[in-house]
């Protein structure tokens, strides 16, 4: 490919741009609104997996320990629970640690607790955390036949079904996901390919003219990229100024609403919006001149 053919080709598709206008901006307007739906989607299932993720580490096992337990056996109980592969951390609560957070949850009328002092009922314990969420009641369990625990608790019943919820947010979060995703590219394929129908004749005569299909196809494919491109940055240039508007919003009303803030993930969301616009808009024009193109 010479450097005049290459002028060649942006030059057809300039002119293409300007000659078919309103297809253009039809073309455009539609790649806008499908990424712009599929973004917000996108970011709202990012929160979502952050809220899931949020709640499931907040699960945690607490094991109480027999009165009659010291030290040595403590040492001991701390060992086995080390020892399971599905935990990850044991922090060990004295019974006085225990009666001081207590006082704290109380705020104000951390007063009633005062007579506690002098003969703490509250008993030694084990505060665990599980590697995974769902190995929780099974650890649980397990901890139930440990000789000196007493009592386990990890909020039986509320748990399970709290696990239940995130496996189900989870699988609609990506069943929604990769439905908008197909549903934006078959829009936008339409419309590139009523463009494309609509210069039929163009590409008849072209080809007439012996022109191969490569030459024919490679300036479609680049006006595709082209609408991609700006309907993408159009895309990404509303969502990103919603999100952030929403994010500076929320912290002043709902401060203890916490949306994802990390500029990374962000950034590699708004990136991927114009890489699936251009994406679409180049294998629209590609498949869409098949037809046209079948000697």
């Amino acid at each position: 490919m010479n450097l005049s053919t290459i002028k060649y080709f942006f030059k057809e598709t300039f002119h293409a741009l300007v000659r078919n206008s309103w297809l253009s901006l039809s073309s455009i307007g539609i790649v806008t609104v499908s990424l712009i739906i599929l973004g917000a989607s996108l970011l709202l299932v990012v929160n979502g997996e952050k809220l899931t993720n949020s709640v499931e580490s907040s699960v945690e096992i607490t094991a109480f320990l027999e009165e009659k337990v010291g030290k040595a056996e403590r040492g001991t109980i701390e060992e086995k629970i080390k020892a399971d592969p599905k935990v990850e951390a044991v922090e060990f609560i004295p019974k006085e640690q225990a009666l001081q957070d207590m006082k704290k949850s109380f705020g104000d009328r951390a007063e009633l607790l005062e007579s506690m002092e002098e003969s703490n009922p509250l008993p030694d314990s084990f505060r665990i955390k599980t590697k995974e969420a769902n190995a929780v009641p099974v650890v649980a369990k397990a901890l139930e036949k440990v000789e000196g625990v007493e009592q386990v608790r990890y909020g039986q019943g509320v748990v399970e079904k709290l696990l239940t919820i995130t496996r189900w947010v989870r699988l609609a979060s990506v069943v929604t996901l990769t439905l908008l995703t197909l549903a934006a590219g078959f829009l936008i394929a339409t419309t590139i390919r009523m463009s494309v129908y609509a210069r039929r004749r163009e590409i008849g005569i072209m080809k007439t003219l012996g022109a191969t299909n490569w030459f024919v196809r490679f300036p479609f494919v680049m006006e595709g990229i082209v609408l991609g491109l700006i309907g993408g940055l159009l895309a990404v240039l509303v969502v990103d100024l919603g999100y952030l508007s929403l994010i500076k919003k929320l912290q002043v009303s709902l401060p203890f609403i916490q949306l994802m803030n990390d500029q990374k993930t962000l950034l590699n969301i708004l990136g991927s919006m114009i890489g699936l616009g251009v994406l679409i808009g180049a294998l629209g024009s590609w498949f869409s001149l098949r037809r046209f193109l079948k000697v």
